[in-house]
């Protein structure tokens, strides 16, 4: 089976928001792209306290001074689309007030008619958490777990009630309800994140970081999921973080997704060959502007259908 390609939105500072995120979704739509993603970086802390995913001594890069936010990222990509999912990989969900973010979700799915796909994750960075959480790092997993009922709760049948550590619902009508289940899937890397997500979601985001690493991870969710007594399938969204360049990258330590439009198709079929449903296709932190995204991003898709992808 041919794997989905879902698209990376342009969130950051060398776009016009306002102008390209309708231009490339609506190209992205017509090349073939079956998805649209956001992610969300909330803000860039200089200097910086804490590296890169929580890794001492790794920088952030330049591009994430200044990122979009993704919800009003997807509704002008919703508005100038018709077919394409609207997704997040990922939503950082503890710095999201549960009872409004499932409100805007289901709003933006009833508005798209039924295109919206949650994907949420807990992030890594301390100002961030500073910034924005509603509640403190070190309580992320609850949070996201409260989230999650949250946004079941509301999403469901009227009257709405739910009494949580954060949130308290008394017996309510809230509208618009999603046009369909909205999907939640998470990127979950820890023990207990994925027992969080074997019991509680309906898919998985994981990173494109090796082919091997990729699907010794998958294996290791679904035997998980056998133990747990699970029988609904796990969906599954591939993210590449891809790092263009205009001419290949020669080596034996060139990264994963690094290089030309060639060498990220290389990367793609091989990790198609994993077996999952979907990829998403980053290419928006190195390309210049809209233009030369949306170049890249059809070159990419023609190449990979040709290679079988």
């Amino acid at each position: 089976m041919t794997t989905r390609l879902g698209l990376g939105l342009p969130q950051m500072r060398q776009y016009d928001i306002g102008k390209d995120v309708p231009d490339v979704a609506r190209a992205a739509e017509r090349t073939g792209y079956e998805s649209l993603w956001v992610f969300e970086r909330a803000l860039f802390p200089e200097p910086a306290t804490q590296g890169l995913y929580g890794i001492e001594g790794l920088p952030w890069p330049d591009s994430y001074r200044s990122v979009a936010e993704p919800l009003v990222t997807l509704t002008l990509a919703a508005a100038a689309t018709e077919r394409a999912r609207l997704g997040t990989s990922v939503l950082v969900a503890p710095l999201h007030v549960p009872f409004q973010l499932a409100k805007a979700l289901a709003s933006l799915d009833a508005a798209s008619g039924g295109r919206v796909v949650a994907g949420l994750g807990t992030g890594w960075s301390h100002d961030e958490y500073a910034a924005a959480s509603v509640r403190p790092f070190a309580e992320r997993g609850r949070a996201l777990d409260e989230l999650i009922e949250v946004c079941r709760a509301v999403w469901g049948p009227d009257p709405v009630v739910y009494d949580g550590e954060v949130t308290k619902i008394a017996s309510s009508v809230v509208g618009p309800k999603p046009a369909r289940p909205i999907p939640i899937l998470l990127a979950a890397g820890s023990g207990k994140a994925r027992r969080r997500l074997v019991d509680h979601a309906d898919g998985w985001l994981p990173t494109g970081m090796g082919a091997e690493a990729v699907a010794e991870q998958w294996r290791q969710l679904r035997d998980l999921a056998a133990e747990r007594g699970r029988t609904e399938p796990i969906r599954t969204v591939l993210r590449v973080n891809c790092q263009y360049s205009r001419a290949n990258h020669a080596g034996a330590d060139r990264r994963p997704f690094q290089g030309g439009v060639d060498q990220i198709v290389e990367d793609l079929a091989a990790h198609a060959e994993i077996g999952l449903e979907e990829i998403l296709v980053d290419l928006q932190s190195t390309t210049r502007d809209a233009e030369e995204l949306k170049d890249v991003a059809g070159e990419v898709y023609e190449k990979a259908r040709a290679a079988g992808v």
